[in-house]
Formats: C-alpha cells, structure tokens, sequence
C-alpha cells in the first residue's frame, strides 16, 4: 500500500491490537517515538520490529534525541548527552573543537539509535537563543548568531548522517525569538522582516539542503499576522521554500501542540494547504490519529519526491570505535561532560 503523508506517535511500549489495525489501514509514512514508548533496548527493537511489520515497509522511525532537556533515550541503558549549549560555548572558545565535540555526541547518538532500529532524529535544532525568546528553547540553542549555530547544526548532523540516521531540521524558519512555548499556547513574533532574514532566517538558509525539516507553531507578525508558520501559506512559501530555500520534505510540528486552534481535521488540512509536506501527530490518542489520517493525502508529487530522496540518503553507518569517541568526547566536553 502506498504511503499517506503523515508521521504518528503510538500509545505505549508495546503495539497495541487497535494501533496495528490502524497501522495497515491508514499507511503513516512513519513513526515517532517518545518516552512513553521507551523502557529498554529489547523492548524498543520489539516496538520498531512490530510497528513495521504492520506496515509492511521499512517506514521511518523517529525520535527527539539532542541531548540535554530533549532526550527520549536516558539512564540506565543510554548515555546522558550535553545540550546544544555546551557546543557553542566550547565552539566560541576553539572553533574546532566545538565541531568535532557536535560531530562526536551526534555521531553516538546515532550509534545507539541505529541498534534499535530507529533511523531518523529529530536534530539539529538551529533556533537561535535569543532574550525575547522563551526558555523553551533555551539550551537546546547553540547560541545567538546565524553562522556559528548553522556550522555547529551541520556538525550535528553529518554526524548522525554518518551513523545512518537521518538529521531534521528544526524549527523552521526559527523559535529562538517566541516569547511563548508553542506547546502551550501560540506564539507571535513581532521583529521586523530584515532582522529576521539576518539572524533567524539566516540559519536555516545555511542548512536549507539538509533532507528533512520540522516546522515552527509560530506567527510572524511582520509577513503573516493571520496564522502561523506551519499553516502559512506566505511562509512556507515566499520564506521557507523561497528565502530560505529548503527543498527538502517538510514535516508540520505536532499537530495536538496547543499553538495551533481548530479541530485536528482543521490543522491537518490548514497545514498540507499551506505548503507542509507532512503532517505530524505525536500524542498516541488513537481518536486524533484516525482524524489526522483521514486529512493526509497519498504520498506523491513534489512531497513523494522529497521523501524518496531522503531516505535514499539512509545508508550503512561509517565505522566508530565507541570507546574511542567517547574518550574522545569526553576530553573535549571537560570534566563536567557539558550535560
């Protein structure tokens, strides 16, 4: 069956009966994982095993896994990692070493994704930190200033493409500069168009042939007041595909995310309308899951294209000596570990 242009979350750790029915008839293109989901690595192995079985593919499986606040694999069985702070700062101190330590944690990262049979990570993060912003992004920036977040996010991501995971963008075209989480509630940015395109924007533009992006819940005051970018169609047109001139599939944030108003058929549709090649749904309630399907269309055109050449891109990881990386890793991050 072909794919529909969608990502959903599931329940819990195991598939549940109801979940693999709605797997073989609705088609999601992929998965993603989050901590309700996670318990150990057999288990894991377990859920991916079965989760593609009843989608009869080898679908993408996707997690949130940068380090620091935003990591769904922990302690006991995986590594606590460093945010995307600890980066930029040693970054501002030996350029070098900034990009070698992101390559290094990403590179692991992937490594232990890779064993769970998990090949997509929701990385790098290229929101810049900025005062206005909320501190929901925070330290999962890598600092202030387009051009060093961008190389530190390209750091990051070679490493997990080397690992045979795939990187996304995220949060495109920026939220360093929200003054709300979008979890919570919608946030309006109200900075003028240029110094968007100097700073925000100019991020991502640096990063715009990487193969999969995430959007932002955010409005942009100064281009579009009416709605935010995920279901902008002057934003994901004229800035992201256009300004910033990402040609890779696009994704929607999480559709149940309070920033956005509506019903999830609403969303669903405002956001493919706007220009989103694929719609995300996170929160594992099946009634949600069934009314995002039901908005998603077949995966083809320009969106099937875009995906094919993203996972065209999954690939064998590179060799790694973990022991040595770490080691490695270590010495660059310092006594603390930067976590």
């Amino acid at each position: 069956m072909q794919s529909r242009s969608f990502i959903t979350g599931l329940a819990g750790p195991t598939l549940l009966q109801d979940e693999r029915a709605f797997l073989k008839a609705a088609a999601p293109w992929g998965l993603i994982l989050f901590a309700r989901n996670i318990e150990t690595p057999d288990q894991v192995r377990t859920l991916v095993a079965d989760a593609r079985a009843a989608l009869g593919w080898n679908a993408p499986v996707l997690i949130d896994q940068e380090g620091g606040r935003v990591q769904r694999l922990r302690p006991p069985h995986w590594p606590n990692y460093a945010p995307a702070e600890t980066f930029g700062a040693l970054h501002g101190r030996d350029a070098a070493a900034g990009l070698r330590a992101a390559w290094l944690q990403s590179r692991l990262m992937a490594d232990d994704l890779h064993r769970l049979g998990i090949d997509v990570d929701c990385l790098p993060c290229a929101d810049l930190r900025l005062p206005e912003g909320h501190g929901i992004i925070g330290n999962r920036a890598y600092g202030d200033a387009p051009e060093p977040v961008a190389a530190l996010a390209r750091a990051a991501a070679d490493g997990l493409l080397a690992g045979g995971v795939l990187p996304v963008l995220k949060h495109i075209p920026g939220h360093g500069r929200a003054p709300a989480d979008s979890h919570e509630r919608l946030p309006e940015v109200t900075a003028p168009r240029a110094l968007l395109e100097r700073t925000d924007f100019a991020a991502f533009r640096l990063l715009n042939d990487l193969p999969l992006g995430m959007t932002a819940h955010v409005v942009y005051a100064d281009i579009d007041p009416a709605a935010p970018a995920t279901t902008s169609r002057i934003m994901m047109g004229e800035i992201v595909r256009g300004l910033i001139g990402f040609d890779g599939l696009v994704m929607s944030d999480d559709l149940s995310m309070g920033a956005l108003a509506g019903s999830l058929a609403e969303r669903g549709r405002a956001a493919m309308a706007a220009g989103c090649d694929m719609l995300l749904h996170c929160n594992g309630m099946l009634s949600e899951m069934e009314a995002v399907a039901a908005e998603a269309p077949q995966l083809e055109g320009q969106a099937g294209a875009r995906a094919a050449r993203a996972l065209a891109l999954r690939a064998a990881p590179q060799p790694l000596v973990r022991a040595e990386a770490e080691a490695e890793l270590a010495a660059l991050l310092g006594p603390s570990g930067g976590a």
